[in-house]
């Protein structure tokens, strides 16, 4: 074993740290060894303070570094959610804000950022659609290598996410993802396979489904084959959080740290199964090579003891960043008779819709953080000067009954509950420990102290002034048993629910229940709830878990919300309605039921009525997906706003007047019935298994296989100038594997104002041997140009845009024949195409 000698290897070039590396595991003991790849605690690896090398301290996530409470945590800068991102189209921005969410990890005391999502878009009801990038691989794989070199340009670790064929909630932890290989190479590995070339990330996470037949985690054919022989993948390959599913299987397959610790598929039985001969030395010390190399990357070797995190990293060059992140996503999907923007002559603005006071920042699960602060869209559009706003709600979305944090008091008078922890789960004359949080959303995932741990009981108090007299109503979820009062009355008893919901990742479903309440008289409310498993397990099973609860609270609707929408907007000069979804509709943890935007239709009323009695109503849609738009031909103007992070009500007000002409493209297809998008038959699978049955044809390449009409096309996108596009030009007609060729097309800006252009170069393979999609994306341009000015667009092909995989070969082939690179707005706004040729056939497998 090592002495207490301090080992440090960053100072070396990469050979003399690799043969350091080796060095240092030949001294390691076998118990070291076997420490080293499973996590400390829930954020944390295991340190070897021996040797002064410290923990890696991890932190979720896409959208911001959140730091190691899942909620009311540090604050963070909140960024835009991934397929907002994605819209943009923009690498040099996702560069920046790689770099910038390196700053901001480094806040939290954190050296791995649990970042980027790619896994694709297969269906539009996918509940982490809004945290990944797109339909397609190579617009992903792209912006996700732009991503990854910010980041890891600073010294933080990206961990490219989730390997691989994880593009649904629903049973996630047990469905089998069946894919056939040429599907399997061709889409959902291909961003992985672009951002381990382009980029190197540094980690990657494996996922939680099998893929076919077996789990992501110990799966040879994925792990081993493909990314560490074929690949040559070295960095280290983490579990994600519970998706270790074997002791044996995952070390062999090449999964090196199992998350989150202490360790329970690692540690003692791995021990066990070293002894037994089941598993090797050289098994082992192979990941721990890996996981020592993502250390000694992260500045961990020679590190000092974990710090605590920065309370604030809140500077005015990220909200800037942020804020231009926000406005380049923003899509302009309609813009009839000049809508949009409004100009001076609009000197009353009706702001309608459930979203205009809400900060609809991102999605739910692993990708929410706290912000440093929100922006809403009245707060930004109310700021402009000349301007009366008058507002109506129009309508309720709420999944579940609103929070009750808004209208909470603890028994100092401040906003939010009282948590008190008693150690064991049957509570006690007093609780070990006394908090205040600010929500009544009360996941305790993560955020139980840990003196209570492993088995607690926890109180929630706090005071409620009700506004009106009436039926009010009370929503409960308990992730444990729970029971929630009303001044001492048991108002709901969930104390041994069966029924699993969708909060909270393993909560019960919501129970509601009404109370008549008098206005101004106060409510004392108690909840009283532990950490024991619900719904009672198998003998055998885990009999405590994480523990938490969400109380909601709504009073009785006193108006009739369209009736009060369809008042205000007769008297304005425009409407604007800022319909869409939140993060309690997408979220980890599940999936979508519909692609209807909610409430029970009550949004495409509101849409509906507003548009007949206001012919400058303009739709405003947060969503992270697509959304059907049965009003689509009703209103003149649609901005499809995503969800924006801190500053989406700044952005949005930014386009709304003017400010800035909209950039953004969608990297998704909106299709006009949820009928025709390519997963349907096959979503979300039956018997724990779903079938990838589309096979290649997935997003726009189903649609134009089928010739589909859709409501707006991948890649769609508006500006309020006109982009004229010349003729492209390419450098050569012959392509092979050792050259390149530049398609080049001049871009005019022929309108008065400046804009940004994002020219897509699709390829089709005129005569394939094998099947085919009508063109696919194989690379982009983005422009700024001011009013006149003329651009040209260069954009490479090389031998990666016209291969496709064969599995008689096996591997990528680009067959000699015929090609064009055609030249688009969007992928079916198109503006040209030239011809070039493969004169003599190649394959290669990297």
């Amino acid at each position: 074993m090592v002495g207490q000698k301090s080992v440090k290897l960053v100072n070396g070039s990469q050979e003399e740290d690799e043969v350091e590396l080796k060095s240092l595991i030949s001294k390691l003991s076998e118990e070291k060894k076997i420490l080293l790849l499973s996590g400390k605690d829930f954020w944390r690896t295991q340190p070897l303070p021996e040797l002064n090398v410290g923990s890696l301290k991890t932190t979720d996530g896409p959208n911001g570094a959140r730091g190691e409470f899942f909620t009311d945590g540090t604050p963070a800068a909140l960024f835009p959610c991934g397929i907002s991102l994605a819209a943009t189209w923009n690498v040099d921005l996702l560069h920046k804000v790689g770099s910038t969410l390196a700053k901001e990890a480094k806040a939290k005391q954190a050296q791995v950022l649990l970042a980027p999502t790619v896994c694709l878009h297969r269906s539009p009801l996918g509940g982490r659609n809004f945290e990944s990038f797109s339909e397609d691989p190579i617009l992903t794989g792209k912006l996700a290598a732009a991503y990854i070199n910010g980041l890891q340009g600073e010294g933080v670790a990206a961990t490219i996410k989730h390997f691989v064929a994880n593009e649904q909630e629903t049973l996630r932890m047990q469905i089998n993802s069946v894919v056939e290989e040429r599907a399997l190479r061709e889409l959902y590995l291909k961003p992985f396979e672009i951002a381990i070339r382009d980029a190197n990330p540094w980690a990657l996470m494996s996922s939680y489904n099998l893929i076919n037949g077996l789990h992501a985690d110990m799966n040879p054919f994925t792990l081993r084959k493909v990314l560490r022989e074929e690949w040559r993948y070295k960095g280290a390959v983490i579990s994600d959080w519970g998706g270790t599913n074997s002791t044996v299987e995952s070390i062999k397959a090449g999964c090196d740290l199992e998350m989150p610790g202490p360790a329970k598929l690692r540690g003692k039985a791995l021990k066990a199964a070293l002894d037994r001969g089941d598993v090797t030395i050289q098994d082992i010390d192979e990941s721990v090579e890996r996981i020592l190399r993502l250390l000694n990357k992260t500045g961990r070797f020679g590190a000092p003891l974990d710090e605590p995190e920065e309370k604030t990293l809140d500077t005015e060059e990220t909200r800037e960043l942020i804020r231009k992140a926000g406005v380049e996503g923003i899509t302009l999907l309609k813009n009839n008779d000049g809508a949009l923007p409004l100009g001076p002559e609009v000197k009353k603005i009706a702001l309608i819709g459930p979203n205009v006071k809400r900060a609809i920042a991102g999605g739910g699960g692993s990708a929410s953080l706290k912000p440093y602060y929100n922006t809403t869209p009245y707060d930004s559009i109310a700021a402009a000067p000349g301007c009366e706003i008058i507002f109506a709600q129009g309508a309720q979305i709420d999944k579940w009954l609103p929070l009750a944090s808004n209208v909470c008091k603890t028994p100092s008078g401040q906003p939010g509950v009282v948590l008190e922890f008693f150690k064991g789960d049957k509570f006690g004359d007093s609780p070990l420990i006394v908090q205040t949080r600010a929500k009544t959303d009360l996941f305790l995932w993560d955020s139980a102290p840990v003196e209570v741990l492993p088995a607690y009981s926890f109180k929630v108090k706090t005071t409620i002034v009700p506004e009106t007299t009436g039926e009010h109503q009370f929503g409960f979820q308990s992730v444990g048993p729970g029971r929630l009062f009303v001044n001492k009355q048991l108002l709901i008893d969930n104390w041994n629910w069966t029924q699993a919901g969708e909060a909270m990742f393993e909560a019960s479903v919501e129970v509601v229940a009404s109370i008549h309440l008098d206005s101004g008289v106060p409510v004392e409310i108690l909840v009283e709830s532990t950490n024991e498993t619900r719904p009672l397990g198998k003998a055998g099973a885990p009999t405590h878990g994480y523990g938490g609860c969400r109380i909601g609270y709504q009073e009785s609707p006193t108006v009739d919300l369209i009736q009060e929408a369809v008042d205000i907007a007769a008297d304005a000069d425009a409407a604007i309605i800022i319909v869409g979804l939140d993060a309690e509709w997408e979220s980890e943890g599940y999936d979508r039921q519909s692609m209807d935007l909610p409430k029970d239709g009550s949004q495409d009323r509101l849409v509906s009525a507003v548009a007949k009695v206001n012919k400058r109503t303009i739709v405003v849609n947060q969503s992270g997906s697509p959304v059907t738009m049965p009003w689509v031909e009703e209103v003149p103007a649609i901005l499809q706003a995503w969800y924006q992070g801190q500053e989406a009500g700044n952005a949005l007000a930014d386009i709304i007047f003017g400010n800035e002409s909209p950039s953004g493209k969608l990297p998704v297809t909106f299709p006009k019935r949820l009928e025709d998008n390519p997963a349907y038959h096959n979503w979300p699978g039956e018997n724990k298994k779903v079938v990838y049955g589309e096979g290649i044809y997935i997003g726009y390449k189903h649609y134009e296989r089928l010739a589909l009409d859709v409501l707006f096309p991948f890649g769609h996108g508006l500006s309020y100038t006109e982009f004229y596009y010349g003729e492209p030009k390419i450098s050569g007609t012959v392509l092979s594997s050792s050259n390149s060729l530049t398609v080049s097309v001049p871009v005019t800006n022929k309108g008065k104002v400046g804009g940004q252009e994002t020219v897509q170069l699709y390829i089709r393979d005129i005569n394939s041997r094998l099947p085919r999609p009508e063109k696919e994306l194989q690379g982009f341009s983005k422009v700024a140009l001011g009013p006149g000015e003329t651009k040209v667009a260069n954009i490479v092909i090389d031998m990666y845009s016209v291969g496709y995989y064969d599995t008689s070969i096996p591997g990528w082939i680009a067959e000699a024949g015929e090609f064009e690179a055609i030249i688009g707005s969007s992928s079916q706004d198109i503006r040209g195409t030239v011809p070039f040729k493969v004169e003599e056939s190649f394959s290669w497998v990297f």
